[in-house]
């Protein structure tokens, strides 16, 4: 590994207070916020290390009202909270990050504005380039996907095992694999590199959501050295 990809993003990572490893549970879409809440809270008792709040409703209050109530239970938990495709939500609220899409903004310009100390993904779907310069832009974590097949997204591009041990070799940010994921082939994205694992269907559709958190928390504590 060349020198200066060994450097990517190491000294901006350093500075976050929170990891991201383990199970990043990615919230379904919920009109009922105390539905939503009980069902995060589950993701939370079962070992869930981060949460994304992931809402496309146009009601801008609905938004507001349902972040405020999950950074809520993530605080008492410890977990940080990311808001997902938008950014004056997460500053509005004080979340703990947000993560970026393609089409949802430069990315920095969204360090800038988060500051040093907040969390900044982006998603770089199967290509490895995204990711190198989304770190060079301020990224401390980068996500690909989608790893399987994905009942959320079933027309997204698939990411391949192999990108996330390139991604592992080239760069020193935490490598999050989305899409399709559950407690069956997650060894699989794991083994080959990445950090998390974000997941919604496997998680918040199952019929013991603490239960399949602790599944996918399991995987990560038997996880080679």
């Amino acid at each position: 590994m060349n020198p200066e990809a060994r450097g990517l993003g190491r000294a901006d990572a350093a500075r976050r207070q929170f990891s991201v490893a383990g199970l990043y549970a990615i919230t379904p879409e919920d009109a009922d916020t105390g539905r939503l809440a009980r069902k995060v809270q589950a993701a939370l008792d079962g070992g869930a290390s981060l949460v994304q709040y992931r809402s496309k409703s146009p009601d801008a209050a609905a938004r507001r009202d349902q972040g405020l109530r999950l950074l809520g239970l993530c605080r008492r938990a410890g977990v940080p909270l990311i808001i997902n495709d938008d950014l004056e939500l997460a500053l509005a609220i004080g979340a703990d990050g947000v993560h970026l899409g393609r089409e949802d903004g430069d990315v920095a310009a969204a360090r800038a504005r988060l500051g040093a100390d907040r969390l900044l993904g982006v998603s770089c779907y199967d290509r490895l380039e995204l990711a190198i310069a989304a770190v060079a832009a301020g990224a401390d974590h980068v996500a690909f996907g989608s790893a399987f097949a994905s009942p959320t997204k079933p027309g997204a591009v698939r990411a391949p095992p192999e990108l996330y041990a390139q991604a592992r070799a080239r760069l020193r940010v935490p490598i999050v694999a989305i899409g399709g994921i559950t407690p069956e082939n997650a060894q699989r994205v794991i083994e080959a590199g990445a950090d998390a694992v974000a997941v919604i269907t496997a998680l918040f559709d199952a019929e013991d959501i603490a239960a399949a958190a602790v599944a996918f928390r399991g995987l990560f504590q038997r996880r080679k050295p």
